[in-house]
C-alpha cells in the first residue's frame, strides 16, 4: 500500500499535502472573515452617512435606549485621545496601522480559536483605518443610553474589536485555568 501514488507522490506524502491544503483553506477563511467584518462596517457607515444627509439630521432616536448619532471621531476607540492638531492625528493613525500589522502577524502565527479573536480585531481595525484615511476621522454612530447614562458613541468596527479582545481574554483565562487543574 505504500507504493500507491497520489498525484505524483507516494501515499506517505499525502497526509502532508492534505495538511497544507487545510492551512491554506484556514487562511482563506480568516481573510474572508476579515473582509466580511470590514464590509459590514463600511456598509453600516455608508448607510448612516447617506441617511443623515438625506434627512439633514445627524441624530435619530430609535428607541429610548438606542439612537443613531453621527459623530466624526478623531481619537481612538470611543473618542479617547482626540486631537485637533493634524500632526497628532497622523501620528496616531500611523501607530494604529503598525499595531494592526502586529496583530495581523499574531493572527497568522496563532492556533485554534485565537485566530478568530485576532481576525475580529484586524477586520474592525481596518474599517476604522479606512475612515481615518478617507474622512480624517472615524465615523461613529451607535449611541446607547442605559440607566439615564449616555455611553460612548461607537461603530460596528469598535464592536468587533471589543468582542475580539474580550474573546481573546476569555481564551487566555480558560487556557490558564485548564493548565492549573
Amino acid at each position: 500500500m505504500k507504493n500507491v501514488k497520489f498525484v505524483g507522490k507516494f501515499q506517505n506524502y499525502h497526509a502532508g499535502d492534505m495538511s497544507k491544503i487545510f492551512i491554506i483553506e484556514s487562511k482563506k477563511k480568516l481573510f474572508l472573515s476579515i473582509f466580511i467584518i470590514f464590509l459590514t462596517d463600511r456598509i453600516s457607515k455608508e448607510l448612516v452617512l447617506n441617511f443623515s444627509s438625506e434627512i439633514k439630521n445627524t441624530n435619530l432616536e430609535l428607541f429610548s435606549i438606542f439612537s443613531l448619532d453621527l459623530y466624526f471621531n478623531k481619537g481612538v476607540a470611543f473618542g479617547l485621545f482626540s486631537f485637533d492638531e493634524r500632526t497628532y492625528f497622523i501620528a496616531l493613525t500611523v501607530l494604529i496601522i503598525l499595531i494592526t500589522i502586529i496583530i495581523f502577524f499574531l493572527m497568522l502565527n496563532s492556533k485554534g480559536y485565537e485566530k478568530i479573536g485576532y481576525a475580529m480585531i484586524v477586520g474592525g481595525s481596518i474599517g476604522n483605518i479606512y475612515d481615518r484615511i478617507n474622512y480624517s476621522a472615524v465615523i461613529d454612530f451607535i449611541n446607547l443610553k442605559l440607566f439615564n447614562y449616555n455611553w460612548f458613541i461607537f461603530n460596528l468596527a469598535d464592536m468587533f474589536i471589543s468582542i475580539g479582545i474580550i474573546f481573546l481574554i476569555f481564551l487566555e483565562i480558560f487556557k490558564n485555568k485548564n493548565k492549573n487543574v
